[in-house]
């Protein structure tokens, strides 16, 4: 895999935005492959309304966002409504996130995140525009990547080195329980309480150190009064998937895959 973007094609280009985003699109075209099948991917016709890329035998949609240094905790995106519509539609891409070195055009990482992984949890509303303003009162979003569990972040290129198309084949596989919970809310307990193990940052962890987080789990699903209850169910349910292990007396254990 080539790990520089291609400057030769865009050089016909005067805007930086438009080379860059030439240059990523066909970094992607040539070079990714479909993390659900290993297929070779598609481009859609330039200005496609919902992703930028499709793979021909399994049908998954990719939208590609690029970012100059490092990806970052935020990622602007477009339309917070047409972002929470989305999210809540059949009609939703994945996501390809590309990072960049703005002078060598390395690129330093290259992920994949699946589009059962955005919840309304992880997109935040910007302020309005103001009045003042071309477009006033339209209102914008992020994606808040640090909402995201690592679980759900498959890389291809990870700080500037390459993963094997069989990892990724495999990190994308296991994280397929996700997709067949269809109630957003309980998908959004699920990865709540996997991002709050991922944050307690050891290996084995205690079921207490998952209580601490209790408070933070009542801000994202403030009507819910059993808190404590909850996270239970969702270890159990992590544990049942292969995520998690049970050691003995209130103490797991976090699988790294």
């Amino acid at each position: 895999m080539q790990l520089f973007l291609p400057a030769d094609i865009a050089q016909n280009y005067k805007s930086g935005a438009q080379r860059i985003r030439v240059m990523t699109e066909y970094w992607v075209d040539q070079s990714v492959f479909c993390p659900n099948c290993g297929s070779d991917l598609r481009q859609f016709e330039n200005n496609s309304p919902v992703a930028d890329f499709y793979c021909e035998k399994c049908y998954e949609e990719y939208e590609l966002k690029s970012k100059k240094g490092a990806v970052g905790k935020k990622i602007v995106d477009g339309a917070y409504g047409t972002m929470i519509q989305r999210l809540i539609s059949a009609n939703n891409p994945n996501f390809f996130f590309l990072s960049y070195d703005k002078n060598s055009l390395e690129i330093r990482n290259f992920l994949t995140i699946p589009k059962y992984f955005f919840v309304p949890g992880i997109i935040e509303r910007r302020e309005a525009l103001r009045a003042t303003a071309r477009r006033a009162g339209w209102i914008g979003c992020n994606i808040i990547m640090s909402n995201i569990p690592e679980f759900g972040k498959i890389y291809y290129i990870q700080n500037g080195i390459e993963v094997s198309k069989h990892k990724i084949l495999d990190r994308w596989s296991k994280t397929e329980f996700v997709k067949t919970t269809h109630d957003i809310d309980a998908k959004g307990w699920i990865l709540d309480v996997l991002l709050c193990v991922e944050k307690i940052g050891k290996e084995e962890f205690t079921l207490d150190e998952v209580y601490a987080f209790e408070g933070y789990l009542k801000t994202k699903h403030p009507n819910n009064y059993n808190i404590k209850p909850k996270i239970r169910q969702q270890l159990q349910f992590l544990r049942d998937k292969g995520l998690i292990e049970f050691v003995g007396r209130g103490r797991y254990r976090l699988k790294r895959g």
